[in-house]
C-alpha cells in the first residue's frame, strides 16, 4: 500500500484547508484509513478515521470542524478542515491498517502503512 498526502499549507486561524490522501493498493474490506498529526515536541495523535466509506471516528478536539471522506473506489481520501486553530498546526499523516477495532482506531502502533506527511500551519 502506498499513501501520498497533499493539500497542506499555511492559513490564518478560522480558515479552511482540505488534505488529500491518494491510496494505491488499499483494500477497505477489513481495515480502515485515516489521518494522524504530530505537532513539534508532541506525540502522534489520531485525528479521524473512516472504515468502509461509512463509519467515521473523530478526535474530540476536531469533531464538528473536520470531516473525513472517501471516494467510491476508495483510492482517494480527504480531510476537510474548517475553523482551523493555532493548535491544529502539525504534520498530518495518512495511515491505513488491514484490521479494525473501534477501540483502537487512534492507536498509532496498530497502523501498517504511513504516508510521508503534509504540513499544516495555522497562525
Amino acid at each position: 500500500v502506498q499513501l501520498v498526502e497533499s493539500g497542506g499549507g499555511s492559513v490564518q486561524a478560522g480558515g479552511s484547508l482540505t488534505l488529500s490522501c491518494a491510496a494505491s493498493g488499499y483494500s477497505s474490506v477489513r481495515g480502515c484509513i485515516g489521518w494522524f498529526r504530530q505537532a513539534p515536541g508532541k506525540g502522534r495523535e489520531g485525528v479521524a478515521v473512516i472504515k468502509g466509506g461509512i463509519q467515521k471516528y473523530y478526535a474530540s478536539s476536531v469533531k464538528g470542524r473536520f470531516t473525513i471522506s472517501q471516494d467510491n473506489d476508495k483510492s482517494m481520501m480527504e480531510l476537510q478542515m474548517n475553523n482551523l486553530r493555532a493548535e491544529d498546526t502539525a504534520m498530518y499523516y495518512c495511515a491505513e491498517k488491514n484490521t479494525w477495532s473501534g477501540r483502537t482506531w487512534a492507536d498509532v502502533g496498530t497502523y501498517d502503512n504511513w504516508g510521508q506527511g503534509t504540513q499544516v500551519t495555522v497562525s
